[in-house]
């Protein structure tokens, strides 16, 4: 195999970091010796037998030329997603799937659950089979973003917690551990490094003794189901909280330097378009609320959803796909640059579900809807910088200043001639007052609650010719941050770090306190 494929790498190569696109060309000029053409998984075992053999010299560029679905990456880190094991969720949800064998709102069909189904939900062997398979396909996997799925983290027992996360850095660590601090304390310095750990969980579950349990376990980032900001809709579609318990969730979180995702739903049960995007303005009108990345989840029927009543009854009603895409477009127009919105539709097949909106592409729709309209969405999403690049000038600091309820946010970000978004930082100078999440090693801090810079994913100290990463941003970004707080009368710095990038923070002159990196201003 490595002969016929020779040639093909060889043209490959000279196409350089930029040659991306359709390669299908190329590929057929170079056929199989039985008929056919090379996949890109292929060639990517053939390239690295060539060059583990001596045949050929590495070329860095190739297996990005080769990534399969290169999209995996592009934000720059590699996301591995695991689902927990079935655990009864608090919440009675309308909406939400209750299928036998499940975590509470999945479904087998998705194809996260059918991993993490096929692998009897084990943490070690979901996080395992997934480096495994971004490695194959291309991508590099030495700085992952850990999505821990499945349901409400907050209703599991400490127990399970704690063991289910050190089996997940087991795994990225490739070796055993006695305890969750000693996985911890090795992802510091493994081949594979944690730069994020995700949870889900429900806002009236968030206190001040949880946040310290989310950051013993080393969480960076909370997503919390909000759903609707009317208490009427929320009591009509039984989901158990209150807006004020999402206001106090978000900006107890934000205190304590977490990112905070937030899913909102519309077409609810008992809202109407008009109502949802009134609804959806008080995201980011509200100050104690201003989420830092967003999930718009259009609710859908699914059959094991006690929805289903409420739609044969009449009194759930789904929209018009066209009024759908016209709402998620008016609603994208209202969301600052500051704020990534991950997703406009969940991941459930189309088969799944028996009402509401199947389109899948429903983001590009509403994108397609705007540009009709002479707009475009200006969330960070749209705006970060991908394969193509900052564009050719020098890039430009800006910084975003904002007030919310927790204290003076900056979203500090380099941008490019193309006005793409090329690295950011999100500062929080807390202000006094306020409920205190109970961390004294922040007591006083300014607070660096993310540091993230775009483009294709690199590994550790390598550098791409047109890459973003790895050219000193990250550092620069940290430097002004230090230079407002200080400006401000902070005495010192705060970083909520994740286990795999302490060491970076450590190089900034940063040391660990409690579970924070912390640097002294004076």
């Amino acid at each position: 195999m490595a002969g016929p494929g020779l040639p093909l790498l060889r043209e490959l190569s000279a196409l350089g970091e930029k040659g991306g696109g359709d390669l299908t060309p190329l590929l057929r000029r170079h056929p199989l010796p039985g008929g056919g053409v090379f996949s890109k998984a292929l060639l990517l075992r053939v390239y690295r037998h060539l060059v583990e053999t001596g045949r050929i010299e590495e070329d860095p560029a190739l297996p990005g030329l080769l990534r399969v679905k290169r999209v995996r990456t592009l934000s720059g880190v590699a996301p591995v997603a695991v689902l927990t094991g079935p655990h009864p969720c608090p919440g009675d949800c309308v909406f939400c799937p209750s299928e036998p064998g499940l975590p509470k709102s999945y479904l087998s069909g998705e194809p996260g659950a059918m991993r993490a189904l096929r692998l009897a939900y084990d943490p070690f062997l979901q996080v395992r089979d997934r480096i495994r398979t971004l490695s194959r396909n291309g991508h590099p996997t030495d700085k992952v973003e850990l999505l821990v799925l499945g349901g409400t983290w907050s209703a599991y027992p400490l127990s399970y917690r704690e063991e289910f996360l050190k089996r997940c850095l087991d795994a990225m660590n490739e070796k055993e551990s006695s305890s969750l601090p000693e996985a911890q304390e090795a992802n510091e310095e493994a081949r594979h490094r944690e730069v994020g750990l995700v949870v889900e969980t429900r806002p009236d579950m968030v206190t001040p003794e949880e946040v310290g349990r989310f950051r013993a376990e080393g969480v960076t980032k909370v997503q919390l189901g909000a759903q609707s900001l009317e208490d009427r809709i929320l009591e009509a579609n039984r989901v158990g909280y209150t807006v004020d318990q999402i206001r106090r969730a978000v900006t107890l979180l934000k205190r304590a330097a977490f990112k905070v995702v937030l899913h909102w739903m519309p077409n609810l049960v008992g809202s109407t378009p008009e109502r949802d995007l009134e609804d959806f303005g008080k995201l980011f009108s509200d100050p104690a609320l201003k989420p830092d990345e967003l999930k718009i989840y259009p609710c859908t029927l699914v059959e094991t959803a006690e929805l289903k009543h409420f739609w044969k009854r009449g009194e759930w009603i789904p929209y018009p796909d066209e009024v759908l895409v016209d709402l998620v477009a008016r609603c994208k127009l209202q969301v600052p640059s500051y704020c990534r919105i991950n997703r406009v539709f969940r991941d459930i097949p189309a088969p799944a579900i028996t009402a509401g909106c199947k389109k899948a592409n429903l983001r590009r729709l509403a994108q397609e809807r705007l540009a009709r309209m002479g707009k475009a969405c200006r969330c960070l999403r749209c705006l970060e910088v991908r394969s193509g690049g900052p564009g050719p000038g020098p890039l430009r600091l800006e910084d975003m200043t904002y007030p919310s309820l927790a204290g003076e946010e900056h979203f500090l970000h380099f941008r490019g001639e193309n006005d793409k978004v090329a690295g950011f930082l999100r500062l929080l100078l807390p202000s006094p007052g306020g409920e205190d999440p109970g961390l004294p090693e922040i007591e006083g801090s300014a607070l660096v609650r993310e540091v993230h810079v775009y483009g294709r994913a690199l590994p550790l100290g390598r550098r791409g010719k047109d890459a973003v990463q790895h050219r000193g941003l990250g550092r620069r970004l940290m430097e002004r941050a230090e230079e407002i707080a200080r400006a401000a009368g902070f005495q010192k710095t705060a970083v909520i770090a994740a286990v795999g990038t302490r060491g970076w923070y450590a190089s900034l002159g940063y040391t660990l306190e409690g579970t924070y990196m912390v640097r002294s201003l004076g």
